[in-house]
């Protein structure tokens, strides 16, 4: 049976029939669509290096969270359909405009269509390694899916707090399937960077998700396997009437305290974001459809 008869990819387990049109709770039905495709610079640095990440925006999202930087995406009314081997091109166009690597941008729900397409570029040369950039709502079982495939995983620490999750994501299991996914991650050898965003007044649940994840990879983190990654970049996108709180960016000084917590609890490498990193360009323009439209692999193969 199709893994989209019965959708479970992501925590939600809605078993929405994809496959006969039916849409998940993340919006998607069985076609594939994207937003954006093309060289990224504001990655971590092994990520972007200088030559830039070859990110490929998904359209739809799993989690939903109310402070969505990139809502037009997540709610799919931003992106195009295509197909899988429209997918294995845009892969191969990457590598030749001098990606690192392919960077899938918010992929749980296109798992599948993700493995054929990844198959279907290896074979017609691809070689450049994948990244999966993720909010951290997985499933082991689908984590597991992506053994061998995936180098590294750039995932998402959103929360600790069931409450927090189900206030702002309408996910209060979300602190459960993040620990336990990235336990599945760890355990397959791939090179891990665990992104933790200060929200506002949220600094004392930030610094139990940065101990939790210090204290339970201590070990990964020696070996360089694992790697914290402190981000400032919370950026307000309008009025959020019952969480005013949203309305305002990290404080400074609250952002201090979290990277001055890191050093004081042992965290000797991680990354963390300059001042002013909110106010920077981290959002592209998704409604030009860059770099999706075009080729399928057999035309791009000749």
């Amino acid at each position: 049976m199709s893994l989209l008869e019965h959708c479970s990819l992501c925590p939600r387990a809605c078993g929405a029939n994809r496959v006969a049109g039916a849409r998940g709770v993340c919006g998607a039905a069985d076609e594939l669509r994207i937003a954006r495709a093309a060289l990224h610079f504001w990655e971590e640095p092994p990520i972007s290096g200088n030559m830039g990440s070859g990110a490929v925006f998904f359209s739809n999202c799993p989690l939903h969270c109310v402070y969505c930087q990139n809502e037009p995406i997540a709610n799919g009314s931003c992106g195009v359909d295509v197909s899988v081997r429209r997918l294995a091109c845009i892969f191969l166009e990457l590598q030749d405009q001098g990606a690192l690597n392919v960077n899938l941008v918010t992929p749980t729900h296109y798992v599948p269509q993700i493995i054929e397409a990844a198959k279907l570029a290896r074979e017609a040369g691809l070689t450049i390694p994948f990244v999966y950039n993720t909010s951290g709502y997985e499933t082991p079982e689908t984590i597991a899916l992506l053994k061998g495939l995936v180098d590294t995983y750039l995932v998402d620490f959103r929360y600790i707090d069931a409450q927090t999750a189900r206030s702002y994501s309408k996910a209060p299991t979300y602190p459960e399937f993040a620990m336990a996914s990235l336990d599945a991650m760890v355990e397959q050898g791939a090179h891990v960077i665990v992104r933790v965003l200060l929200l506002p007044t949220h600094l004392e649940e930030t610094k139990r998700i940065v101990r939790y994840v210090h204290e339970t990879y201590a070990v990964q983190e020696t070996l360089g396997q694992l790697k914290l990654s402190l981000m400032s970049q919370y950026t307000p996108m309008g009025a959020f009437p019952l969480h005013p709180e949203l309305e305002q960016r990290v404080d400074p000084e609250a952002f201090e305290e979290l990277l001055d917590y890191a050093d004081d609890i042992g965290c000797d490498d991680y990354f963390w974001q300059e001042g002013g990193a909110a106010e920077e360009s981290f959002i592209p323009d998704f409604a030009s459809h860059e770099g999706v439209v075009g080729p399928e692999l057999a035309s791009c193969a000749e």
